[in-house]
This record gives structure tokens, sequence and C-alpha cells, in this order.
């Protein structure tokens, strides 16, 4: 990131001054204490929870976040209609029951009577009106409204052509909501457990206009309320007392620390200021696996790790050869078993495995490299490049070790192979999603995609020409016609054999490089208790304790 070296400065005061929250939670007698006391399940004095939570978050509204480090916290102070539990299965949230029509079209939510927002209000049918609403508004600004796409008119009203009011959804009474799709959505139930769906507090919206989400402006339904914000050290939730399920609830405060350095954040876990860490710092795997290996948690995710291609300006728009090109250079086997190195699977396809999909393939994906690497060399002089006109690019990161280490080697075989000469160019978080959204001053730039729901849909959709986070411009009338007719597809199979074709569509144009399906790693404390991993990497706190230690 551009921001880069004042990041380092607050991490290291940060580091100094013990974090704002002390040592490690409810700590009492060391790491060389019994954990759990006698029975081993005493829980510790102090319920207060330090993790690290990877970049700065973008926002902590619902409705325009973006990314895994809003979406941690939004966990803790928002709840929908639907919920997650530990393990990632759906659990009934401010919704009690729901029926479905027989069309399997019109869904209808009995919502808890006792659901509360943290300042007293009861919670109705009339909030996620109004919040369902906002969330397709294109007033909202929301770079995720498409995937409110099933909801009956949602389409028309995000393209401007419909008002937010002709949404299907209305409150019956105050406990009783109706939504109404435009097609049976198998994974319609997922969504409604997405901070797309989440309700606001429209009375904090329109006292405090663009200042609604700061501290002792914020009303949330969830577990947890917001306490303090401090741009690159902390947020700090405590427990809210009016939430349905307080009664359940352990955890008093939970502090998140935003760390793109993460040897900083690895040191901060040694020296026990940190419970559980985002991630871990691959280039210390070794001395981790040795050291740490009942703290080292590796498990699947279901993600995408990728580079963009920029496809509406030169030299990749309309130039599919060069682009096929410095996918084939790349060598992903010494990204996955090298440089990383903690269960990553190489791809050379966009979707991850999904129960009931097939992933496809780039047909390269068999070959040897030197095979793949003999081709490459094929298109990109049939793309105009060679020795004497070399591709002069620039590959753009957001600040974090990992992401600098694998451009590094990105650009080091583009120019072995290729003869390319790729500038390496980090910026800080919301810089970095603001630009790749502009189109403007990108080329080739670093994605990830963590699917929003267990089906292949959720990353199908991204590459749509309407969606708001299709930050390589990819537009193709034909692929868009395959994802939109598996909306209405009522054949499971017949769903799934369009969108594989149009995988297959996207991959021969090639607008992104894949190069690996995600694990998630994180180092977790003996002494954390309620944590389970999960495909989605979802954790409300409102699960967790801290054991006596």
């Amino acid at each position: 990131m551009s921001k880069i070296y004042g990041v380092l400065a607050v991490l290291a005061a940060a580091l100094a001054a013990g974090c704002g929250g002390g040592p490690a939670s409810g700590a009492t007698g060391g790491p060389e204490a019994q954990i759990g006391g006698a029975s081993g399940t005493e829980l510790a004095e102090r319920q207060v929870l330090h993790v690290g939570n990877e970049a700065e978050l973008q926002t902590l509204d619902p409705h325009r976040a973006e990314d895994t480090s809003s979406f941690n916290v939004l966990l803790d102070l928002y709840e929908g209609l639907l919920a997650e539990a530990p393990n990632g299965e759906l659990v009934p949230g401010v919704a009690t029951d729901w029926t479905v029509s027989e069309d399997g079209k019109t869904y209808v939510f009995d919502l808890r009577r006792e659901a509360r927002w943290s300042n007293g209000d009861p919670v109705t049918a009339h909030d996620f009106v109004y919040s369902l609403r906002r969330g397709v508004d294109p007033k909202t600004l929301s770079v995720y409204s498409y995937i409110l796409s099933p909801l009956l008119n949602a389409d028309d009203i995000t393209a401007g052509k419909l008002p937010p009011e002709q949404l299907g959804v209305r409150a019956i009474d105050d406990h009783t909501l109706e939504i109404e799709l435009a097609n049976p959505t198998p994974y319609f139930l997922e969504l409604m457990a997405h901070s797309m769906s989440y309700p606001v507090h429209r009375a904090s919206l329109e006292a405090h206009g663009d200042q609604w989400t700061r501290p002792g402006n914020l009303v949330g339904n969830g577990a947890f309320k917001l306490d303090d914000w401090v741009v690159q050290s902390h947020i700090k939730v405590v427990r809210n007392p009016h939430y349905w399920d307080d009664a359940n609830t352990k955890l008093e405060e939970v502090w998140f620390y935003p760390t793109e350095d993460l040897n900083a954040e690895f040191q901060r876990f040694r020296a026990l200021e940190l419970d559980m860490t985002g991630i871990v710092p691959t280039a210390q795997i070794g001395f981790i696996r040795e050291n740490y290996a009942d703290e080292l948690v590796i498990a699947p995710y279901l993600g995408s790790y990728y580079y963009g291609f920029n496809v509406t300006r030169p030299p990749f728009k309309d130039n599919q050869k060069l682009r096929r090109a410095l996918s084939l250079a790349v060598n992903r086997d010494v990204i996955t078993q090298q440089i990383l190195n903690l269960g990553q699977i190489s791809s050379y396809g966009f979707v991850p495995p999904i129960p009931g999909y097939m992933p496809q393939q780039m047909p390269e994906a068999s070959w040897t490299q030197d095979e793949r690497e003999a081709e490459a060399k094929r298109l990109y002089a049939e793309a105009g490049y060679g020795p004497d006109n070399p591709l002069r690019t620039q590959i753009m990161y957001n600040t974090q070790e990992d992401h600098r280490r694998i451009a590094v080697a990105i650009a080091s075989m583009w120019k072995q192979v290729l003869g390319v000469e790729a500038e390496i160019l980090n910026q800080e978080w919301k810089v970095f999603l603001d630009t790749r959204n502009r189109k403007v001053d990108t080329q080739v730039y670093r994605q990830g995609w963590i699917g929003d729901y267990n089906d292949p849909f959720t990353f199908l959709e991204l590459l749509r020409s309407t969606a708001g986070q299709n930050d390589t411009g990819y537009a193709n009338s034909e692929y868009d016609r395959l994802v939109a007719a598996s909306q209405s597809e009522l054949d499971p199979r017949s769903r799934m054999e369009l969108l594989q074709e149009a995988e297959r569509l996207m991959l021969n144009d090639m607008p992104i490089l894949p190069l690996y399906i995600y694990v998630r790693s994180r180092l977790i404390q003996p002494w954390v208790g309620g944590y389970e991993s999960n495909i989605m990497d979802r954790h409300r706190h409102k699960y967790m304790y801290v054991l006596k230690h």
C-alpha cells in the first residue's frame, strides 16, 4: 500500500502500548497454567477476546461492505433473518420459522417477538422491508446489490428502471415478513444470512447521515454493539444487553486489530497480546509448524485467489492471446508448494469444489509446465510482443507480505518465460478497492473471492457485465445469458450444466488468471473455546469464550 510506512508506524506504536487491550484475555496464570482450571472447563474471569483482522476494514455499513475484514465485525453487530452456527450451518436468526410456497417463489418469515435493537427498540418486519429496499436502491451506492437479484424486481430497481418500493418484499404485520422471488432460488435462505440482508436502524441513519456507523451512533441488532473504532489501531465491540439471546453470550468484549504486517501479528500472538490471528505468515510456516503445531488451524475455505486483467483498456482489451499467454507462463505449483506451502490447491479454473458442481479448468491444466510455457511463447508472439517489443505492464496488489511475494514471483516468471517487464505496485486496502472499482488505473491486479454461499453462482455472477464487483470490466452477452438462464432453471442438473458452460466460456476468454484455491490458516490460543472451522470461515463471537489460564 502507498501508506505502508504510516501503517507500520501505527503497528509499532500499538505493540509498544500493548494495543490498548492489555495482555491476553483473562490471563491469570501465564501460558504454563492449566487451561480451564482443575475441571478444564472453568471460564476466565475476564471474558475479553483479542483477534487479528487483516486489513483495516472498509465500512460498518452492511449494505456497502465488500471485504472480509468488514464482514468479520458485521457478524457481531447485526443479525439477519437467518444466521450461522459455529460449524457454518444455517440456523434461525431474527426469524424463528418460515414457510415456502409450492412454486418456491414466496417465503413468509415469522420474526421473534423478543428481537431488539441495541438501543432497546423492537426489530420488526418493517425494518427488513426498509433495509432490503435500501440494499437494491442505486442511491445506496452498493457494489453488492446484485446479490439480491433473486428478489422480484431487484434487477430493474438496481438498474434505475423501477423505484425501490416495487421490490418483492412486504410486512404483513410487525412480526411477519413476506419475500417474493422472481424465480425459485436454491441458495435463497443462505442469502438471508448475508450482510446485504441485514436490517439497519432507519432512525439512526436518518439522524446521523453518513456518520451513522460511528461509535455512539451505530445501532445494530447483533450480540455485540460498537464501542470504539480507531482507524489502523482497533475496533472494540461490547456485549449487547438487548440482544434476544444475550443470556447465552459469554464474551463481554471483542477487540479487532487490523494487521497488514503478518510478522508483526505473529509476534503479538507469541507475546500473548492476541488470542487469534487473522492469518498465518507463510514465510515462517516451518517455525510455526515446529513450535506452534497445536495452535495452528488450517481448514478448507470456499475461495479462489486470482489475478484480474482490466479488459476495458489496452494492453488487455481485445487481446485474449496476450491474457492467455500470461496465464500459461505462471507456474502455479511454485506458488502453492514453495511460496505458500499451507495446502493451497493450484487452480486453472475459477469455481472451487462445490457439491453437485464439476469445476471447469483451462484445457492446458493437464499439460506439463514446459508445454504450457511453449504455448505461452507462441501466443505472446501472435499477440504482437517479443524481445524487440516486450510487454510493459503493472501488477497492483494490496499491501500484505504474501501478496507481495506472489506478485514478485509472477513478475519473475513472466520475465523469464516471455521477457515481460512488470512493475509491482502496492496500495492501502481502501485505496486499492477504489482503484480496482474505477477501472482506470489498473492493468493487472490481485483479487480473491470468498463465496457468499455454497453454490457456484456466487462465483460466476461476479463476472456478469452488470455485477458491481466485476472489476475486470468483462462483458460477454453469451456468458450473461448462461448465468441468467441458470437462475430460472428448475432442474438442478440442467442448472449446473448452464453454469459449467458459462465457466468454460469465461476461461476461454480469460479475463482472469486463476492461481489457487484457498485454505484458511490462523493461530488460536489454547484457551479459546467455541471455535469451529467452517467452509465459509464465518465466526460469530456469541458462541465463543475464554477459558481460565
